[in-house]
């Protein structure tokens, strides 16, 4: 609203300074210290809001210190993070941006599965929520909408670009020997609308998922919204078993979004994206402007989500989370570098099917049930080895930080 409000007054008056809102650091700078403002300011009333109509957390008794202190702390806390990123988006973000309205799209359509089952934890008292195959049926849904889009959308293509090597000659002055040099410079791109994505780690290789169809391109797509599914079910899981201690979900999800917002500035910029050798991405420098919200909202979250935890984020936070970061890769075509970015997210998960798969095979094979690690997910192992919940929240940030860099990595071995 306010972006387009600048480009008015830049367009039909002679204000100075009018200009500022076509420039992304700005919107970018702006979104994320109102998104980190309003989860700060408006924080602690929803809190009080939560607390007056009973909204509380009921603790499971899994025997690990502290956790029943924890009883009665409300939850859905998620409401602000979803605020924090959904009001600063519209009003600095350009709304007839097609990756943006993804984005949009997934943020309310996550927030209100996790909402709906964080509400039949709460007022049905029911532990279990909102029974699994809803929730599967949710991300299914959200997965053919957004694989669908970047299907059919004419606003979605990739740019290939066109090169053009001139030769010149450079005269050494002491010895008068002619050197020819040559450099290769972009010229123009032609748009390209296939199912492709990056593979990371490697120069000059990207994968059209059609090679996988025998060259039918109808059929590729097919199998995009396939992936797309996959990766949107599995991220946003994956964040959701993160969740499991103050502060942590919000912690290492922050540079994950950064890293992604840097990718997508990159990918969006015909010079930068030359330069790296990635996919050339016109108009996904957008998404900038709500990465850059996204993180403010979980910075701001923070403030009241860190050790002890005022507020929980419940699954209306945590289901939302995964789910945008899972879409934002999506749209950048990086959906093969998050095993990598969201490397805790996959351990975290992997943790969980791999002592529910042991302790079935155990029990089949010896009668009893034997286990892996002491409690899954992993934080909880360290919960049980005697951890403080801080040390464990700090150490996986700094592992996210470090998965992140790596992340950044990878775009000069390409």
């Amino acid at each position: 609203m306010i972006y387009w409000l600048l480009n008015y007054l830049h367009e039909n008056t002679d204000l100075p300074g009018m200009r500022i809102g076509e420039y992304l650091s700005f919107r970018s700078g702006a979104a994320i210290i109102v998104s980190l403002l309003i989860a700060i300011m408006f924080g602690k009333s929803i809190i009080r809001y939560l607390r007056r109509k009973q909204i509380g957390e009921d603790i499971r008794d899994l025997r690990l210190e502290g956790q029943l202190q924890k009883k009665g702390t409300p939850t859905m806390g998620g409401i602000i993070i979803i605020l924090a990123v959904l009001v600063p988006v519209l009003l600095f973000g350009d709304l007839s941006n097609i990756y943006i309205q993804l984005l949009l799209i997934s943020t309310i359509w996550l927030g209100f599965i996790g909402g709906l089952d964080d509400y039949i934890k709460v007022f049905r008292h029911n532990k279990e929520g909102l029974k699994g195959r809803f929730k599967i049926v949710g991300q299914v849904g959200l997965g053919i909408i957004v694989g669908t889009t970047m299907w059919l959308s004419q606003d979605i293509v990739i740019h290939d670009k066109n090169f053009e090597t001139k030769s010149f000659e450079i005269v050494d002055k002491e010895s008068g020997e002619i050197q020819r040099q040559s450099v290769k410079f972009v010229t123009n791109t032609t748009p390209d609308k296939s199912a492709k994505t990056s593979i990371p780690f490697l120069k000059d290789t990207e994968l059209n998922y059609n090679i996988l169809t025998g060259g039918n391109d109808t059929a590729a797509w097919i199998v995009y919204i396939l992936v797309a599914i996959f990766v949107i079910t599995a991220v946003s899981n994956g964040a959701n078993l993160t969740d499991g201690i103050d502060g942590l979900l919000t912690s290492v999800s922050v540079p994950i979004v950064l890293v992604l917002g840097i990718l997508a500035y990159l990918s969006g910029h015909l010079i930068y994206s030359d330069y790296l050798n990635i996919m050339y991405l016109p108009d996904s420098g957008e998404m900038v402007v709500f990465a850059a919200a996204f993180a403010g909202a979980l910075i701001g979250f923070l403030w009241y989500n860190s050790f002890p935890a005022q507020i929980f984020m419940g699954d209306t936070g945590s289901l939302t989370i995964g789910g945008i970061i899972a879409v934002f890769a999506l749209c950048i075509r990086k959906e093969l570098l998050l095993p990598l970015l969201c490397g805790v997210f996959l351990v975290e998960a992997l943790s969980v099917m791999l002592q529910v798969g042991y302790f079935k095979y155990t029990k089949r094979k010896y009668g009893e049930g034997r286990r892996l690690i002491l409690m899954s997910p992993l934080h909880h192992h360290y919960q049980k080895k005697g951890l403080f919940e801080t040390k464990i929240m700090m150490r996986f940030f700094i592992i996210s930080m470090l998965l992140a860099a790596l992340t950044l990595v990878t775009l000069k071995i390409q």
